[in-house]
């Protein structure tokens, strides 16, 4: 049990989740779904739905089991050592891809302010380090000091993109919209690759599940907090999302590395657009802390349970499993490190595709865990629902790792694979 038990009340909870899953998702994304045109619109609706589905199936499974790990608890009580061991490896590529990921877009604002770091990859590489690093000592320290300074980066980023939205209805333009399907390729195909890239932009949405032992009644508090973020999300979503596709025409999107930035830079001049850059690397800090400390309640479950090594179960002086962070940093910076040659758009595309992939895995196996125990369990009443959103949130699952791409698939299939040698040794 954590030293700072119940840390994590209703609202520390919905910071979790609204800001786990607002930071370089949506600052980034306007840019990587600027090739799909009008399509990307329909993927934020898509994609919306089946977050709004895997909040519900989640809700279900976390008021059965309030257990510390969140997906990895459910597949492992579902399945056994070997697959929760094989999805809990899954889980944890996926965060500290993340926050690789989370780690480039904010440099890629910070460079608004200073150019040259967009230009430069050692630059690039060297500040997107001391970010990771800088917000991995302040999660060592402790959770409630990470829980506190979630709460604020929360609502400091959602007011830059309220404002772009309002800024966009009000001041943008129709002409500005791109045609449907640019890419003169398969519908269908657009849409699954865009669905994939978008739901980058809701990953996180599990991780509340995950300290179930540092939150206030986490059988009731959990549900509600998953709930409530994923629609607080979705509709900051949509209104930042269209204002600014109404704001920055689609040509000027595709090499933006600060699309809200220039969408205001557009409109009220350089002023309005530093204030809008300045809320993105908040927002983009605060998921990075988000997944810091979720990373490393994932690996200490899993130690947990002996299918990790059990010096990664271990609490520093502040509460907080300080070598499981400290493991999972090194290797979210070896990610970067290995991604600084290729422009810092094709990076955070790279690492956004894995992360997803790698994410929802853990939510696919999941979803069938729901139906094993839901249909089991729940009260008859809502069996039919429960078996409903279960069956749902899996076919959504399936649809995002398809949309990944053959080579995403390869590269994490590989990933996935490299844990079997692992399992044996933990196991002997």
């Amino acid at each position: 049990m954590s030293n700072n038990k119940r840390a994590l009340g209703f609202w520390r909870g919905w910071s979790l989740v609204v800001g786990g899953i607002i930071g370089s998702g949506i600052f980034l994304l306007p840019t990587l779904l600027a090739p799909y045109g009008l399509i990307g619109l329909v993927a934020w609706l898509i994609t919306g739905a089946g977050a709004i589905v895997l909040a519900l199936m989640l809700a279900d499974l976390s008021r059965r089991m309030p257990r510390i790990g969140g997906p990895y608890a459910y597949c492992r009580e579902a399945f056994g050592d070997f697959i929760g061991f094989w999805i809990g490896w899954g889980f944890w590529i996926s965060i500290w891809s993340a926050i690789a990921a989370v780690a480039v877009a904010c440099v890629g604002y910070v460079g608004f302010f200073i150019p040259a770091l967009t230009r430069n990859p050692l630059l690039t590489t060297l500040t997107t380090l001391a970010i990771i690093w800088a917000l991995t000592l302040l999660n060592i320290h402790s959770m409630r000091a990470s829980g506190q300074f979630q709460v604020v980066a929360t609502v400091l980023k959602i007011v830059p993109l309220l404002f772009v939205g309002l800024l966009g209805l009000s001041m943008g333009s129709v002409s500005n919209l791109p045609e449907l399907n640019p890419t003169g390729g398969s519908m269908l195909g657009a849409i699954a690759t865009s669905v994939t890239l978008v739901m980058w932009a809701f990953a996180g949405l599990e991780g509340v599940t995950v300290p179930a032992d540092d939150i206030e009644d986490p059988g009731e508090t959990i549900p509600k907090v998953l709930v409530w973020g994923a629609l607080t999300v979705l509709g900051i979503y949509l209104l930042a999302y269209t204002g600014v596709i109404l704001l920055v025409p689609a040509s000027v999107l595709l090499n933006s590395t600060a699309p809200f930035a220039d969408a205001t830079v557009a409109v009220i001049g350089s002023t309005g657009a530093a204030l809008i850059a300045v809320g993105a690397i908040i927002a983009t800090l605060g998921t990075l802390n988000v997944q810091l400390l979720v990373v490393g309640q994932v690996v200490r479950a899993v130690a947990l349970d002996k299918l990790f090594p059990q010096k990664l179960a271990e609490l520093g002086k502040g509460g907080t499993p300080t070598l499981a962070i400290l493991i999972s940093a090194s290797l979210a910076s070896v990610l970067v490190i290995m991604n600084n040659t290729g422009g810092l758009v094709a990076a955070f595309r790279l690492m956004i595709l894995l992360a997803t992939l790698s994410a929802l895995i853990p939510l696919a196996f999941a979803s069938i865990a729901a139906l094993l125990f839901l249909s089991r369990d729940a009260p008859s009443a809502t069996r039919f629902k429960a078996r409903l959103t279960a069956s749902l949130a899996f076919a959504y699952s399936l649809l995002v790792i398809v949309g990944a791409g053959a080579e995403t698939v390869f590269y994490g299939f590989i990933l996935l694979m490299a844990a079997l040698p692992v399992y044996v040794f933990v196991k002997k």
